[in-house]
């Protein structure tokens, strides 16, 4: 199939190496960029939170990284825990994948008995991970170290999908997939852009396209990339 991908540059070619190995064509197109923020921290806590490989990514060139680096790190999966370890790191633990994986395990370890942790995140996030730590007696606060800024949805694109020279979209995000569509409308190409297979990483980034029009949208069954793509191999089949 030829494949879309709608992620920030380097996590859609990361993607994309994934997929052509399997034999697909890819367009990357990402339709946000991210940017890092650097907030005051101090060096002391007692364990780092990460729901996003960004995260990770965005403290390497803190100030505190020295002093960040050597705490543990509690991941929510393998990419992200990928990244903390690039970034420095060396005592990571990953959960499955998923939030309610990621606060059993912290629940479970209680980094917190010394100090707060630190919750690692961007602007825009899913559900309050603060909230449901706090809820197990876990002090945490949270620190945005990084935002993803709308990109302009690319002339190429436009010209694939009027072409119908699209099989499917990737959507890894709900900003992602919220992007799609206003581009897409923007462009006056709504019935090109929703009319073909949409793969989504969960329900939530499904909900703006099918509100769109779309039709063909398939929904991973955890939300992490391995899902996503086994998603597209079966309906490739």
């Amino acid at each position: 199939m030829r494949l879309v991908l709608t992620r920030p540059q380097e996590d859609s070619e990361r993607s994309a190496i994934a997929l052509r190995a399997r034999g697909h064509d890819l367009l990357v197109a990402p339709l946000m960029r991210v940017e890092t923020i650097e907030p005051a921290l101090r060096p002391h806590w007692g364990a780092i939170v990460i729901t996003s490989a960004n995260a990770a990514a965005a403290i390497a060139s803190h100030p505190v990284h020295a002093q960040l680096v050597k705490l543990p790190v509690y991941a929510v999966g393998k990419r992200s825990a990928d990244a903390a370890r690039t970034a420095g790191f060396t005592d990571v633990t990953s959960a499955g994948g998923d939030l309610r994986d990621l606060l059993r395990i912290v629940a479970a370890h209680r980094p917190d008995a010394a100090a707060p942790l630190l919750y690692l995140a961007g602007e825009d996030r899913a559900g309050d991970l603060i909230g449901d730590l706090a809820v197990h007696g876990i002090a945490a606060e949270l620190a945005v170290v990084y935002r993803a800024v709308t990109a302009p949805f690319p002339d190429e694109l436009i010209a694939a999908l009027k072409a119908g020279d699209v099989d499917g979209v990737l959507h890894f995000s709900k900003r992602s997939a919220d992007n799609y569509v206003d581009g897409a409308t923007k462009a006056g190409i709504a019935p090109q852009a929703f009319g073909m297979r949409h793969f989504c990483l969960s329900a939530q980034i499904a909900a703006p396209l099918k509100a769109a029009g779309a039709t063909e949208v398939a929904i991973a069954r955890r939300p992490d990339e391995a899902a996503l793509l086994a998603l597209v191999e079966a309906a490739d089949i």
